[in-house]
């Protein structure tokens, strides 16, 4: 086996893990995707409960309700955003072994810099979801009876 070819199947072995954590990535966007969707519809029901019954004294629970439903789908976007962030720069990664090896550059740091990077984002995202989920548990448990 030629040793340009050698390094290249080297890179495919060394790729299947950013792969893995690509899929792990995918996985979260999509469940933060569904709890954006959900906070979404939450607030098109109170809204639409507010609209058809204005000047009753459940008006002011539904506007903090709703003042709480937007802090939280503001948190979920952010975390959507930094996890796609990470994503990215995990296809960063991968793309940039391929053409270390395959134009012969010595690009380790760049490749350790974008990782690094990657899971500062994958940080920032986690740690936003864990702050909008104790959002929802703080407010559940204040609208309680």
């Amino acid at each position: 086996m030629e040793p340009h070819l050698t390094d290249i199947s080297r890179v495919i072995q060394l790729a299947v893990a950013p792969v893995f954590l690509l899929t792990a990535l995918a996985t979260l966007i999509s469940a933060l995707n569904a709890r954006l969707g959900r906070i979404v519809d939450r607030r098109r029901v109170v809204h639409e409960r507010l609209t058809q019954q204005p000047g009753t004294d459940t008006g002011s629970s539904a506007n903090n309700e709703i003042v709480s439903l937007a802090r939280r789908s503001k948190l979920i976007y952010f975390a959507i955003f930094c996890v796609v962030l990470s994503a990215l720069l995990v296809c960063f990664v991968v793309a940039s072994a391929f053409l270390g090896a395959l134009f012969n550059i010595d690009i380790a740091k760049l490749v350790a810099s974008l990782f690094i990077a990657a899971m500062l984002a994958m940080i920032g995202g986690l740690s936003l979801f864990l702050r909008e989920v104790y959002l929802a548990v703080q407010t559940g448990t204040h609208n309680q009876p």
